[in-house]
């Protein structure tokens, strides 16, 4: 997958910064040592002088076979000297060294001119974090979800409430985010306006995020604008980018199905979405006021039947919550 250029500039900078801050915290570390035991600043220094003696010698071409011997039995001696000393003081054998957080490439973003993995994801949170950027992620969560709001009153035919019923919905919801993983169940949300689709959307969004899982939380109308921008009026550069950050993310949330400009195009981007995560297995969620007639009209038999086929259908039931919050008001 391609990234644009100032993604690719911004991942760098996560990486240099990483770079820097491991060498900064070397220094602190070394501080500490030094103050408490000079021995080891000595040791160090010593070891660094080693290195001029033995480009001495080597320009002198005298005895040079004999002579770097001798350093390198000194510079061993004082190697397992230092280390005799951080075993005292219960450090690790790296103290002394820079600690990096991917040891593939030292935090440099590249392994033997080869773009490094933690380059890639770095790009790619960066992407995530930009995609997600108009989404309320941090406004709801399970803790915020009210059942309170939904009737005791029985449902027609059914002898449930609608209270009973979005309880035994929200515990599926939590249970669903404690237990996510790479292998879990596509979900679609179906229902009226104001019935906590997007909430518990959300706040799953926020717990799979938390749990170190890549997370796009979409709206249709935004997202299927941002395609059509790339795809008619962007550069080369920027063609396929988001839709690849779509259908490759852990968890794609597709929230409002149905309320965005409908054409050709919106059907067609639809349907390769579903059908790539679906080829990579790859869990997503939908949350529609749209009934299976509805869509079907919409978007077609095809794309219906792959929505059908791999997502497990979840009915939110009740009156318009924020209609209620609003005659609260009043």
């Amino acid at each position: 997958m391609g990234y644009s250029s100032d993604v690719f500039r911004e991942a760098q900078s996560v990486i240099n910064l990483r770079r820097l801050r491991a060498t900064d915290e070397l220094e602190k570390r070394r501080k500490i040592l030094f103050a408490d035991c000079p021995r080891a600043k000595k040791i160090e220094s010593e070891l660094a002088g080693i290195f001029v003696e033995a480009g001495k010698i080597v320009v002198s071409k005298n005895n040079v076979r004999s002579s770097l011997e001798q350093l390198m039995k000194k510079s061993l001696d004082l190697q397992e000297e230092l280390k005799g000393i951080l075993k005292e003081k219960q450090l690790p054998e790296n103290y002394l060294e820079e600690w990096y957080k991917c040891d593939k490439c030292s935090d440099t973003g590249f392994v033997d001119g080869i773009m490094c993995s933690c380059l890639k994801d770095t790009m790619k949170k960066i992407s995530y974090d930009r995609l997600n950027k108009s989404s309320p992620l941090k406004l709801c969560s399970f803790e915020s979800f009210d059942t309170g709001y939904y009737s005791d009153l029985p449902i027609n035919g059914t002898g449930k409430s609608p209270r009973k019923f979005m309880e035994s919905v929200y515990r599926y919801c939590l249970k669903y985010a404690d237990k996510f993983d790479e292998n879990s169940a596509s979900l679609l949300f179906q229902g009226g306006t104001g019935l906590g689709k997007t909430h518990l959307s959300l706040a799953i969004a926020g717990s799979v995020i938390e749990k170190g899982y890549g997370v796009i939380y979409v709206s249709a109308p935004d997202i299927f604008s941002r395609l059509a921008n790339e795809q008619f009026r962007g550069g080369y550069e920027e063609r396929g980018i988001t839709e690849g950050l779509l259908t490759d993310c852990d968890l794609l949330i597709l929230d409002d199905l149905g309320t965005e400009y409908q054409s050709k195009y919106t059907v067609s981007s639809m349907y390769n979405i579903l059908n790539t995560r679906l080829l990579k297995q790859k869990p997503t969620i939908i949350s529609t006021n749209l009934t299976i007639n509805d869509m079907q009209e919409i978007y077609g038999v095809r794309v219906v039947s792959r929505i059908i086929g791999m997502l497990d259908r979840i009915e939110f039931v009740g009156s318009d919550i924020r209609q209620i919050l609003r005659n609260k008001k009043q």
